[in-house]
């Protein structure tokens, strides 16, 4: 077998607590330098990295002077503040000794529930992946509530890998991987090398909470992996100690427990938009749009429509028909219905002179577009 990392193009890495501190000790600095080698690795092949990453409250609560992890909502938030500081200052030197730029991305749940701020993540982080930039990912924990946090940053890795439609999300832990039971408590307990992600069994498999450092065991990391593979990203939970294990991964070699995706990349996110039944608005397009949405598979541009119907804001999901009403597909707008109108039958290069500003050339790209 060989590990799905090799062929993978777009790697969500994301880094637990407990090694990122070393068990709550403080900052590992030669770990982290060590994982951004390999992340430089990654990129000298051609990879794109995006490197998610816990441990602002585990390096708040050493640095504040607890002993285990507090409870009170406002604790945590003043950790992540005081840790974050420590957590962003040494992936900065890791990677600047290896010629590298990084940028500090910090989510909740909330960004991603709403389209408009979703699409917004979406564009900045394929921006700085464009400019060379490795973004450092974290859960905004200094203003989360329980309502809007992620509740671990597995889930904010599979997140991740959906929103900017990752190849692989690469688990990094303290454990060598997914047994079928406690190997400290079972001494049958069998090393699970390759399963498919969302096989219910691998849930029982992995019962059990996470440390008093981090929030997270493996039952979150199935269920990630779960998750991720919704969007057609593969998994790999690997001990994040293994020498040079994520060049290793990138070479082929089988480390850790690999969780595959039964749905391609391409087909997730098309079901996604053509399960939308009811749609928030739709855009007549004139033949030649048609023509090419239909027969080329290019993306919608402003100047192919000649009415908008409905009332619809960036990011919603909106319905393209030709000249006769009938449906053609349907696809994520880049513009509300007040600004399509404005553009609409205008060529992209008056969209500035038009709106005041650009969002995209596009009203709706092609990789976010599904013929019906």
């Amino acid at each position: 077998m060989i590990s799905v990392i090799q062929n993978a193009k777009r790697l969500i890495v994301k880094v637990g607590s407990s090694l990122v501190t070393n068990e709550g000790r403080g900052l590992d600095h030669a770990a982290i330098a060590k994982w951004a080698a390999q992340i430089a690795e990654l990129r000298a092949i051609g990879k794109e990295v995006v490197l998610v990453s816990s441990g602002a409250i585990a390096e708040g609560m050493q640095r504040l002077g607890f002993e285990k992890r507090p409870t009170g909502i406002h604790e945590l938030q003043a950790c992540a503040a005081v840790g974050q500081m420590g957590l962003v200052q040494i992936y900065e030197t890791s990677f600047r000794a290896h010629d590298l730029r990084t940028a500090q991305v910090l989510l909740t749940h909330a960004d991603l529930a709403d389209r408009e701020r979703y699409l917004n993540a979406r564009s900045t982080l394929f921006t700085l992946l464009q400019f060379g930039v490795i973004p450092i990912i974290n859960e905004n924990d200094t203003v989360v509530t329980d309502e809007i946090k992620f509740g671990d940053n597995d889930t904010l890795g599979a997140l991740v890998a959906n929103l900017i439609e990752g190849d692989a999300l690469i688990i990094l832990t303290d454990q060598r991987g997914l047994y079928t039971a406690d190997p400290r408590r079972d001494p049958d307990a069998r090393f699970v090398e390759e399963a498919k992600a969302g096989d219910p069994a691998l849930e029982a498999m992995a019962g059990g909470a996470g440390t008093g450092i981090g929030r997270g065991g493996m039952l979150t990391k199935i269920l990630a992996a779960r998750r991720a593979a919704t969007s057609g990203a593969h998994t790999v939970i690997a001990w994040g100690r293994e020498e040079q294990v994520l060049c290793r991964l990138a070479q082929g070699e089988m480390i850790g427990t690999q969780l595959t995706a039964q749905t391609a990349q391409l087909t997730a996110r098309k079901q996604w938009m053509a399960d939308h039944l009811q749609t928030a608005g739709r855009v007549t397009l004139d033949d030649g749009a048609s023509q090419v949405l239909t027969a080329h598979g290019k993306s919608l541009l402003p100047i192919g429509v000649i009415e908008v119907s409905g009332d619809f804001g960036r990011g919603d999901v909106i319905t393209c028909v030709d000249g006769n009403g009938k449906p053609v597909a349907r696809g994520i707008t880049n513009y509300s219905s007040s600004e399509a109108r404005l553009i609409m039958r205008k060529p992209s290069s008056e969209i500035a002179s038009v709106l005041g500003f650009v969002e995209e050339p596009e009203l709706i790209h092609r990789d976010n577009m599904v013929l019906i």
